[in-house]
C-alpha cells in the first residue's frame, strides 16, 4: 500500500492488518504518556482545503503520538488563497522533504492527482463526493469491536447519500468484510444510477426506513450536507426528520443492542435525535476514539511498516 486514496487500495488482508495494529494503538490512549517512537524523524503535512474538526485533529494527534512532526496547512493559510494551483502547492510542500501528505479537498479525485504529481505517500482525508477511506476504516473497526466479525451482519446506512463520500467508502469496505448493506434515503437524495451500481457492488436500496430498521444489526446515520445543496431536496427539516430521521420513537424499532453510528458532525434533531445520539448503544464517541487509533495504524503502515517489517 503506497497510498490510501480509496478503499479499493486495500485488500482484505491489509484491512485486517490495519485493524490489528489499530487495536494495539488504541491502548496508547489509556497511557499517561501517549507516545510511540515509530515515526520519529518523519514529517507529515495535513493539507486541508475544507473545514474539519474530527478528521484533521485525529490525524494530527495520530501523527504526534507516533512521534512524527505534524504540520497543518489550510487553504486560507496557504498560497492557494492567492491563486496558486493545487499542483504548485502540492509540489512546493513535497519538495521540502516531507514523508507523508494527508489531503482533504472539495474536488473528487484531487488526492489521486496529487499522488500522481508527487512521490510522497498520500492519504485521502475526503475528496468531494468521491471517498473518505479512513472514515470507513474507523467505522468498521468500531463496529467489529462491538459486534465481532461483520460476516453476514446487516448494516443500514441512512441519509444524504447523494453528497456522501463516507457512504461510498463504507459500502466497499463492508462488502469486503462480508456484511450485507441496505442504503436508505428519500428519492431526491438517492444517487442517480444507483440501480446498476447497487447490483455491481451488492448493496440493497430502500426508501422505507421503518421497514429496514427492525432487520438491521447496525445503523449508520449520515449528515444532511446542507452546504452542498442548491435547491430543495426535501420540503422542510421537520418533514425530513419525521420521515428519515432516527427519532426517539424509531429507537423502539431497533433490535436490542443495535449499535448506532454517525460519522459527524451531527445535525441533532434532523437526521438524528438527541435521544439516539446519546443512547446507550450509540458508538458515536467510540468512532472518534477509533479514528485516532485507525489513523495511527494507517500512518504506521504507510510510513514505517515496511521499514519495521
Amino acid at each position: 500500500m503506497k497510498n490510501l486514496l480509496s478503499i479499493d487500495d486495500v485488500s482484505l488482508q491489509e484491512v485486517e492488518r490495519i485493524f490489528s495494529t489499530a487495536a494495539e494503538m488504541h491502548d496508547v490512549q489509556a497511557r499517561e504518556v501517549k507516545k510511540l517512537p515509530a515515526l520519529r524523524g518523519r514529517t507529515v503535512i495535513n493539507l486541508f482545503f475544507e473545514d474539519s474538526t474530527r478528521t484533521r485533529s485525529s490525524f494530527e494527534i495520530a501523527g504526534k503520538w507516533l512521534s512524527a512532526d505534524v504540520i497543518n496547512l489550510s487553504a486560507k493559510g496557504s498560497s492557494t488563497s492567492k491563486g496558486e494551483s493545487l499542483r504548485d502547492t502540492a509540489l512546493t510542500v513535497t519538495s521540502m522533504g516531507i514523508d507523508g501528505l494527508v489531503i482533504r479537498h472539495p474536488a473528487s479525485g484531487a488526492p489521486a492527482q496529487v499522488a500522481a504529481w508527487t512521490g510522497v505517500p498520500v492519504i485521502n482525508a475526503g475528496d468531494g463526493t468521491h471517498e473518505h477511506p479512513t472514515q470507513a476504516l474507523l467505522d468498521a473497526y468500531a463496529l467489529t469491536r462491538k459486534l465481532g466479525s461483520l460476516e453476514g451482519k446487516h448494516v443500514a446506512i441512512v441519509g444524504d447519500l447523494t453528497h456522501s463520500r463516507v457512504f461510498r467508502s463504507n459500502i466497499k469496505l463492508l462488502a469486503k468484510l462480508g456484511a450485507r448493506v441496505t442504503v436508505v434515503a428519500p428519492p431526491t437524495l438517492m444517487p442517480s444510477g444507483v440501480g446498476p451500481w447497487s447490483a455491481h457492488d451488492g448493496f440493497a436500496t430502500s426508501y422505507d426506513l421503518d421497514a429496514v430498521l427492525p432487520e438491521a444489526d447496525a445503523v449508520m446515520m449520515l449528515r444532511v450536507q446542507k452546504e452542498r445543496m442548491s435547491g430543495g431536496y426535501f420540503p422542510s427539516a421537520r418533514e425530513y426528520a419525521v420521515t428519515y430521521g432516527l427519532t426517539r420513537s424509531r429507537l423502539d424499532l431497533l433490535k436490542p443492542g443495535t449499535p448506532i453510528l454517525h460519522p459527524g458532525p451531527m445535525n441533532r434533531g434532523l437526521e438524528i435525535s438527541p435521544e439516539a445520539a446519546d443512547a446507550a448503544d450509540s458508538l458515536i464517541l467510540e468512532q472518534v476514539s477509533a479514528g485516532v487509533a485507525v489513523r495511527m495504524a494507517v500512518l504506521y503502515h504507510l510510513l514505517a511498516g515496511e521499514a519495521e517489517a
